[in-house]
Parts: C-alpha cells; structure tokens; sequence
C-alpha cells in the first residue's frame, strides 16, 4: 500500500484494518479539486466551480438507512422512525467494505463535527470520489494544524459509491443496491451505492443528534444568524422551506444555515459551509447565494451546464430538483468565523404548507411551539427524497425524523426547557402556497416573508394588532407596516371561502391524527395546542 503521510497522525485510519492502493490524507482543496478534474469526477464551470453528476441518486435514499440493534441503541432509538440491521450484517457489510478498498485510492479527512469548543465532535471522514473530500471539507469543521497533531477521531464515516449492496448478504432492502448503515457501537457509518453528497453530512448530523442529547444539549436542524444587538434568530424547517436562503440576510451575521446546537453556551455551527438548493436560484433575491455559483471551489451537484461556454443553467431542472450547491462559509461575505453566538431571541419554524392553509406568519406561545417542533408540518420538496417528484405534505417530527435516533419527546422537552430558561420569541412562518393549494395558488412571496421576519426579529411585531386564528388557535398580525394586508389572512385570498374552510378542517384533522402517537410523552397544555376539528 502506497500512503500520504502528510497526515500527521494517521493511526485512527490505520486502526480501522483499511488497506488501499493509496491513502491520501487531509488534502486541500486545492489537491481535491485537481484530482477530481484529472480522474474525470467532474467538470469546470465559468467562474471555476466543480460541477459534478451524482447519477441516479439525486437526493437522500431514506429507505435505505438503517441503525445497528444492539445492547448499546435497544432502549435509546427511536425504532418507529429508525430501520434496524442487525450487528451481524453490519459485519458482513463492514468486511466486503474492507475488501472493496483494498486495491483502489482512497480519501480521508480529518475534521470537526461542530464549533463548540465543549462539544464537537471529531469525524474522520474516508471516501473513494476526491471531490466527495472537497464537498465535506467544504460542510465540515477543518481543525487547526495543532489539533492534528494528536487527532484521535470518534467516529468515522466511509462513503464508497460505487459499492453495491447485497440484500441478502447485508440485510438492505430488496431491489437496492444502496446502503446506509449506522454503527454506534463501533463509531462507524458505511454508506454505499449512491453519489449523493448529502447522505455523509446528513450521517454526521445523525451522529450529533444520538450523543449530545446525553450532554444536555439540543441538535437542531436548522439556520442561525445573529443582529448587531446579538439577537440570534434560529429557523428550523425541512430542506426547501427556506432555511438558507432566509437566515443569509446581507444586514445580519450569519452562523450557518442548516444543523446547529444550542448548549450553555449559546448556538453553535455543527458545520464549517453550506449546502443550498440551486434550482431557479435568484440573482436578485439571493445575491450572497448566486454568487457562490461563480466561485473557484463550489462543489454544484447536478446543475446544468453548457459544456462550450461552461455557463450554467439553474433554471434548468432536467438533472435534479434537488440540485445542490457546496461551500464554505468564508464564501458568504458576512458569515461568522468562530461559527458561534449568543443565546437566540427568537425561534422561526419554516413549513411549506401545500395546502395553502397557514398564514405568513403566526406567534406561538412555548407550549404550541413544542407541539408545532413535534409535529414538524411541511412538504416534501421535489427531489429532496428519491421518488418524491411533487410537493407532498408530511409530519417530520422536530422537523428533521429522518436524522433524529432518540424518541421526539427527548427533543422537544429539551426544546421547551431552553426556550423557557432563555424567554425565547416563537413564531410560525409559512414559506408555502397562498390563495389556494399546491397547483391552484401560489408560493408566498419572498418579499412578503423577508418583511414579516424583519418585524419579528428587530421586535416590532409584538406590538401590532393580532387576532386568534379560528383553526390552529395561534395568534395571526392583522396588519404590518410595509407587508400587503391581504396576504396575512389566508382565508381571503381563496376564491372559494367555503372550499378554504374544507381543506383547513381537513388539515386540522391530519395534525390531530398524526399527534396521537405524542399525547402519552407531553403535558396537557401541550395537548391543548392542537387545532380543533
């Protein structure tokens, strides 16, 4: 085996059993970026962004994630939302890993899982493409020269792509080839069959949100920025609800836009960049966005590109919905450095209702935020999931069930003990349809939301007039300087009132239905904040 030794303490790898025809460890991006060119990965864009091809995998492969069932997860995972494999095919799957390394190059990163000096976690990250390396030194925490030094990792996730799984060998799902297989025993994920750069941030998320829960300290996925008067704001929401696009607002700080931890020290980055959606990206209405498209380094995951003048296209949506853009926080003219801020002072829950129901924006009380945090109502943007060709509504508890391993209650009981112990401002915000529902109405103007979210957060929405919705029993502004009072009552801009009626009761009943499997694990008034049918 031919090895890097640039990597100034490589005995986490080798401690593994991996061997490989080259190992090279902790290369820049500038070394990533030229391999990936040089071994045909991917190609230069105008401006020098990384445009790669993910293939068939376009988004994350929900139905083929799974837990290792053991002494150590038994009782600590949340096995209705989890997909369980056993520890003997995870042994399987581990050995044929092994063997599929052995005679090719490979990629390992060292890095950290989050920027809180308290917490985070270091990760080794080992992956067969270069610019899967590029895309997570982008995502992830790249530690001091210093920290190297004696970098002892906890986990390690390996990302092999063209791997292909064997059912009855490894216990995947039939028809599949693709596989990813969470060990908390052994402080390993496998991840195979599939290109999509998101499934090895997603597992390092998974991971954080297992262990810090135990610390007192609550995972999140979500956005965080912070004002001048260190007013940090967090938006939680799904993938598509806006949580980039919103938190990256020119005249505040921006922490990060995607997963986060709130400890007693304040909010924290788990990540070092960020990965956004590109499809129909604006020029005008995401400016901090765009520009990273043009930028030497951006990793972009199925945007269209003309392959003469190496322009791209992101309106073009024939590779992917879910086209992605990767990059560093650096790249965002006023993102934080230290990844870190205070205690926040509001707390945003983004959904995208399809059903064109909930206002632009709501104020929560911290009982109705818990019971909204546990339902997680949103839909599922096209593409984000495999198959998922529409918007699609859909309860994701703690808005992200799919990288959640502990019970929900555990969450939102942490939730709700945060917001109580820092008096945290709560709303609800709509970034979905209006005047009517998916394929009748529209997206909620982005104007609109900027504005709505403007007056919560600087405080002077807590002083205009608001009324009780009828429905969902929060309280809705009745107007709000410099936003079109129209649009904050959705009823009114249905043409058909009686139709809005029909299609918010049966919304009501789809919240109420989905809440019975919560009702044993939260207090009354938490029951009390559901809608009434």
């Amino acid at each position: 085996m031919s090895q890097d030794t640039s990597c100034p303490n490589p005995t986490s790898f080798a401690a593994l059993g991996l061997s490989a025809k080259q190992v090279n460890h902790n290369w820049t991006n500038a070394a990533l970026y030229q391999n990936s060119i040089r071994n045909g990965e991917g190609e230069v864009a105008e401006g020098g962004p990384l445009v790669v091809k993910t293939g068939q995998h376009t988004g994350r492969s929900a139905l083929d994630k799974y837990m290792v069932r053991d002494g150590e997860t038994e009782d600590t995972v949340w096995w209705d939302a989890n997909t369980s494999i056993t520890p003997a095919k995870f042994d399987a799957l581990w050995e044929d890993f092994k063997t599929f390394a052995n005679d090719r190059q490979i990629f390992v990163q060292q890095l950290f899982g989050g920027a809180d000096l308290d917490h985070r976690l270091p990760v080794q990250i080992i992956t067969q493409y270069a610019w899967h390396s590029l895309f997570i030194r982008h995502l992830l925490r790249i530690p001091a020269t210093s920290d190297l030094a004696d970098f002892v990792a906890s986990f390690t996730i390996i990302d092999f792509p063209d791997f292909k799984a064997d059912p009855t060998r490894h216990g995947t799902r039939d028809g599949s080839e693709t596989v990813i297989a969470v060990n908390i025993s052994k402080r390993l994920v496998l991840i195979g069959g599939t290109s999509y750069a998101g499934e090895i941030k997603k597992s390092v998320f998974s991971i954080l949100n297992y262990l810090l829960p135990k610390a007192g300290v609550m995972p999140m996925h979500c956005s965080v920025n912070v004002g001048d008067d260190e007013d940090a704001a967090v938006f939680f929401g799904l993938s598509g609800t806006g949580k980039t696009t919103l938190s990256a607002d020119p005249n505040r700080t921006l922490i990060g836009d995607d997963e986060h931890g709130w400890s007693e020290n304040g909010l924290f980055n788990f990540e070092g960049g960020c990965y956004a959606k590109m499809i129909r990206l604006s020029a005008s209405a995401e400016p901090e966005i765009f520009a990273t498209t043009k930028m030497w380094g951006t990793v972009l995951e199925n945007v269209v590109m003309d392959p003469r003048t190496r322009q791209l296209d992101l309106d073009d949506a024939s590779l992917a919905e879910n086209s992605r853009g990767a990059y560093p926080l650096t790249s965002i003219p006023n993102a934080s450095a230290t990844g870190r801020c205070g205690q926040p002072k509001n707390i945003i829950m983004l959904t995208a209702d399809a059903f064109g129901i909930l206002p632009p924006i709501a104020k929560l009380t911290p009982s109705q935020a818990m019971y909204h945090f546990l339902s997680g109502y949103t839909a599922k943007v096209a593409g984000t999931e495999k198959g998922v060709t529409e918007p699609t509504a859909t309860f994701s508890t703690c808005f992200g069930a799919p990288f959640m391993p502990r019970h929900p209650s555990e969450y939102g009981n942490l939730l709700r003990e945060l917001i109580a112990k820092n008096q945290v401002s709560c709303w609800l915000v709509n970034t979905g349809w209006t005047s009517g529902p998916y394929g009748t109405g529209h997206r909620m103007p982005i104007k609109e939301t900027r504005a709505l979210l403007s007056a919560a957060l600087d405080g002077s929405l807590n002083s205009v007039e608001f009324r009780t919705d009828e429905n969902f029993g929060f309280l809705v502004p009745v107007a709000v300087p410099g936003v079109d009072t129209s649009i904050l009552n959705p009823r009114g801009t249905w043409d058909d009132a009686e139709a809005y009626d029909k299609k918010a009761a049966q919304l009501a009943k789809m919240f109420v239905e989905n809440f019975k499997i919560y009702t044993d694990y939260v207090d009354a008034d938490v029951r009390a904040a559901a809608p009434s049918i």
